[in-house]
This record gives C-alpha cells, sequence and structure tokens, in this order.
C-alpha cells in the first residue's frame, strides 16, 4: 500500500505510548522548553486504558519529574503499610522474615497505585504544559529517512477487510514526523521489536527474558482488608514446574490486587500460566481472604525479566527505547515504572540538548550514557544475577545466592557473583510434549476461579471483527504441521486469553484457529511460541482491553 497518500504533521518529538516512560519524557520536554512541540500517541482508547491498575510505586523517578506531585494531587495516596513474604505449600505458608532481606527489598516509602490513574493524571500534566495526547492512534509503521534514520510514525490507520485491502470506510492514517522519534511501547512493542532488529541494538546484550503477569482487581469484605498492605508468594502452586511468584496489594476501596507471575522460560508445554493463577486463588490463605468477595477487573501482560543484562542499545538514528521497551523491570523487586519514568526524563533531556544544538535524526548518545550509568543502571545492575541463578539453580539457591548478591552490591556497589548469563530464549526453553506428562488442572468454580472467556469479559476488551488479525503466523503450516507434534502446540496454554485453539473435528484435519477478539495485548504469543512462528502487531483505533478507571 506504498501508493496511499497520507496526510503528515510534523513535531520536534513524537512519543509512541502513553504509558509512565513515554508522558515522563512529554513532561520533561515541556518543562524545559515551552515551546517544543511534543506529540504522544497513545493506541489505548484513554491514556490508561490498556493499564490494568495495581502497582507498587517507587517514587523516585516521580520525585525527579515533578517533585510536587502531592501538591498537584497525583492519585498516590496509600502509602505502604506493612510488608508480608510467604512461602506456600499446597494447604499452609511459612512467613519468611523481612530483617535478613537487602533493603533495597523493602517497601518503606512506596505507594500501592492504580498506574491507570496515575498514567490519566500524568496526562493531564503533560497537557497542560502544551503536549498534544492523541488517543486511540495505533501506530502501525515507522517512517524512513534517506539515511537509514527513523522519522516518524504512520498512526490512525483504519477501516481495512479482513484480508488486508481497504474498505469503503478506510482511512490512510498520517504521518507523524519528528526531529526524534521515542518509543515507549511496553513489553514487546512491535516497533520496538523492528528497531532493535533493523539496528542490531541487542548485539551487547543477553537474551531477552520475559515473564506472564495476571492481574485481577477484587472487592472484599471490609473486615478482611487491611489498606496499605503489602504480601508476596513463593512456591505452590507452581513448584518446580516453573519460576515465579504473587502478589497481593491492598489499595484503598475495600479493594485489593490480586497478580500471578510466571516465567516463560519453563519448559513443560504442557503447563498453563492462566490456571495456575486460579489454582493459586483456591490455596486456603487467598481462598479466606477472597471468600464473599466480587472480581471486577481481569488482564495479563508481558513483563520484562532479563534485567541489566539484557538491555539493549537504547539510542537510534532518529529515536530512543524507553521504559519497557528497553526493559528496565527490577525483577525481585517488581518494580519498573520508576526507571521508566526516569528512562523518559533521561531521553527528553537529551533531545532538548540535541535539538538546541541544531542537531535531528541522529543518535542521542548522551541518552544511552545516561541510562548505562545513572539511577536506573544502579537500580538493575545490584540484582541483575536473581533472575539467571533462578532460572539454572531454582529457587532456593536464588533466594540464597541472589540474596547474598544483592545484600553486597546494595552495600558496596560490587556484585561478588558478577553477572550470569541467561541462557536460552523464553521460546527456546520449552521442550518436547514427549518428555512431560499432560497436567491436569481444577476445573473453575466460577466463585474463585474461572474460565479464560468469562475472564476476557473482564477486561472489556474489543476488536472491530472485519479487520485484519493483529496476530501473523510467518508459516500458516507450522501450527500443526510442528508445533502440535512436537510440542502439543503450547498456545492453546500459554495465551492468558483464549486466543489460540486446535480444532479437531472427526473426519476433518485438525485446524489452528485464532481468536484475535479476545486478544488482551499480553504478547505472550510472541515470546513463548517455541517456533518463533507468531508477531504481535497493534491493531487498528483504540480496539484492546477497555479497564476500569478505578
Amino acid at each position: 500500500m506504498a501508493e496511499i497518500e497520507r496526510e503528515a504533521m510534523e513535531y520536534d518529538v513524537v512519543i509512541v505510548g502513553g504509558g509512565p516512560a513515554g508522558l515522563s519524557a512529554a513532561i520533561r520536554l515541556k518543562q524545559l522548553d515551552a515551546d517544543i512541540q511534543v506529540v504522544v500517541l497513545e493506541k489505548g482508547s484513554e491514556v490508561g486504558a490498556h493499564i490494568l491498575s495495581g502497582a507498587v510505586l517507587d517514587p523516585s523517578g516521580l520525585d525527579a519529574l515533578i517533585p510536587d506531585w502531592k501538591d498537584k494531587g497525583a492519585p498516590i495516596t496509600v502509602p505502604v503499610k506493612k510488608d508480608n513474604f510467604y512461602m506456600l505449600g499446597e494447604a499452609g505458608k511459612i512467613r519468611i522474615p523481612t530483617t535478613p532481606m537487602p533493603p533495597l527489598m523493602s517497601n518503606h516509602g512506596c505507594y500501592i497505585v492504580s498506574m491507570a490513574n496515575v498514567c490519566r493524571w500524568m496526562a493531564e500534566q503533560a497537557e497542560e504544559l502544551g503536549v498534544e495526547i492523541f488517543p486511540g492512534m495505533a501506530c502501525s509503521e515507522l517512517v524512513y529517512g534517506e539515511n537509514g534514520q527513523v522519522t516518524g510514525v504512520v498512526a490512525g490507520e483504519f477501516g481495512k477487510n479482513a484480508d488486508g485491502t481497504p474498505s469503503g470506510a478506510y482511512e490512510p492514517g498520517m504521518i507523524l514526523s519528528g526531529k526524534y522519534v521515542f518509543l515507549s511501547e511496553g513489553v514487546r512493542g512491535s516497533l520496538s521489536k523492528e528497531v532493535i532488529a533493523k539496528y542490531d541494538l541487542g548485539a551487547n546484550a543477553d537474551v531477552a527474558k520475559f515473564g506472564l503477569g495476571m492481574k485481577e482487581i477484587w472487592e472484599i469484605d471490609p473486615d478482611k482488608h487491611h489498606e496499605g498492605t503489602v504480601t508476596h508468594t513463593m512456591g505452590w502452586p507452581l513448584g518446580k514446574n516453573a519460576g515465579g511468584g504473587s502478589f497481593i496489594y491492598h489499595i484503598d476501596n475495600n479493594q485489593v490486587y490480586v497478580g500471578f507471575v510466571v516465567h516463560l522460560n519453563y519448559k513443560n508445554p504442557y503447563l498453563s500460566p492462566y490456571n495456575e493463577f486460579q489454582r493459586f486463588k483456591h490455596h486456603p490463605m487467598v481462598a479466606e481472604l477472597l471468600k464473599g468477595g466480587k472480581r471486577v477487573a481481569y488482564g495479563a501482560r508481558a513483563i520484562t525479566e532479563g534485567g541489566w543484562q539484557s538491555v539493549p542499545k537504547v539510542a537510534f538514528p532518529g529515536g530512543a527505547l524507553l521504559g519497557c521497551s528497553a526493559g528496565l523491570v527490577n525483577v525481585p523487586r517488581i518494580k519498573g515504572n520508576h526507571n521508566a519514568m526516569l528512562s523518559g526524563k533521561a531521553a527528553a533531556e537529551a533531545a532538548i540538548a540535541a535539538i538546541a544544538a541544531g542537531r535531528s535524526g541522529d543518535e542521542l548518545t548522551a541518552y544511552e550514557a545516561d541510562l548505562k550509568s545513572g539511577p536506573v543502571a544502579k537500580d538493575l545492575k545490584r540484582v541483575r544475577n536473581v533472575k539467571p541463578i533462578w532460572s539454572k539453580l531454582g529457587m532456593m539457591p536464588s533466594l540464597m545466592l541472589g540474596g547474598f548478591d544483592m545484600w553486597v552490591a546494595n552495600v558496596t556497589g560490587w556484585n561478588p557473583l558478577g553477572t550470569w548469563k541467561h541462557g536460552k530464549s523464553d521460546a527456546a526453553s520449552t521442550q518436547e510434549a514427549a518428555k512431560h506428562a499432560p497436567i491436569e488442572y481444577p476445573k473453575a468454580d466460577g466463585t474463585l476461579s474461572f474460565d479464560r472467556l468469562t475472564s476476557v469479559s473482564f477486561s472489556a476488551t474489543n476488536h472491530e471483527e472485519s479487520q485484519p488479525c493483529h496476530l501473523h503466523l510467518a508459516d500458516a503450516s507450522i501450527p500443526i504441521s510442528v508445533n502440535l507434534p512436537k510440542f502439543a502446540e503450547p498456545a492453546q496454554r500459554y495465551c492468558p486469553a483464549g486466543v489460540y485453539e486446535v480444532i479437531e473435528e472427526e473426519g476433518k484435519d485438525a485446524r489452528f484457529q485464532i481468536n484475535f477478539q479476545n486478544c488482551v495485548h499480553c504478547k505472550t504469543c510472541d515470546i513463548k511460541d517455541p517456533s518463533g512462528n507468531i508477531t504481535w502487531t497493534t491493531p487498528q483505533g483504540g480496539d484492546g482491553p477497555n479497564y476500569p478507571n478505578m
């Protein structure tokens, strides 16, 4: 469709993604130069629509960006009052004392927040400064200049038929160009994936690693609610089947955020992260907390878990990777929003200096240097061995060795264990089905546990059915000819939204069905498919989840 003519708008900086990283960059740009032209393009129907509430926020990033955020009415009002850590067995629990833990693991000074609402508030701050924010504007492709640099994006393309041809209601979208383009799409964004490959940004980085995080928001009995309480668990139900754990955060209004994370380097293709999450809620500790309560939202999202050694080069010709697009999550702390904000701030400062010097379309080397030597580097370096130790040696050695490594790094800034490598990608970690037994999961009871399609309805996800499928197969034959006989086609189980099915009917060949309307944009398929056959791309418009404003 190269012949299509598109209108164009020019800005100084184009930002893809209205999450904490992109909004921080936008705010900082306007703080430094009120006349600079900045646009934020958000694929959700509104800022926050694709961010499921529930996080513990380290305010250091916001402190650096907007020091008077409390006076400005930020929706950050529930300080952490109590930390709980438990090792779970099937019917019991052992409390892990916090005293021997490295100080960085403490949530003292942090807040339980709805990041959707924090981002909505940040968007208001940005707009007050003169930033233009366009929601419902999915960025479908990058635009390159004559020297191979990124010069802009195509956004707002609507009305394609299922086969990709223009319908009668087709709108070609616009080209939004800038001196620099910031990609803050979150985990495994399609444009970020493209530039990482095009410019070989990962050449000197370790393999990327990921987890799948699933969250539910519950309204519970007020007598069981303890505002400001943070609980993390490890162990059951995953055991030796996979790494991961849970979190339960008590925010205000008698609500709790219940989450479950499964490391995506698990071996058994029969494992279902979603069903492990549902099983977790039947643990006596969790079941008692939720008894009599009501679930009000569900969602899922991949999490970057590679840490320091997996962070790619973040500056490329004409732009930069911010936040989770660069993989800035502190895995043992389960926190990345503060680093996302700091990365946005640093990228903005580098861009302002470059534009003031008359530059455009080059590499923001100052941003690269800041990220690799500043507060983000300090935060990630000291925890860099926890994840690879867990992957190679298991949970308990990771607690001991990883804890020792973090303790020393916290005190001295030096990691005595050096830098461990991750090894295989998460896709390559999947073993053949013949090496494993199928896992029989309990049937959902409809009270604590739910089937996937019911859960998807609690994400309010929506995709126009007549549009092209945004989940692309490199080879349409692989799911049935390779993945089914070799891996029992794990897409049926790793997807937390029931997008992928193998349909087997008597007298007919098996066929692979993609129910893309169910997609909650977690991007697990793009990461875990053992054949590397699936690519997630952004759908048109503001399609996808519409998480509640609460």
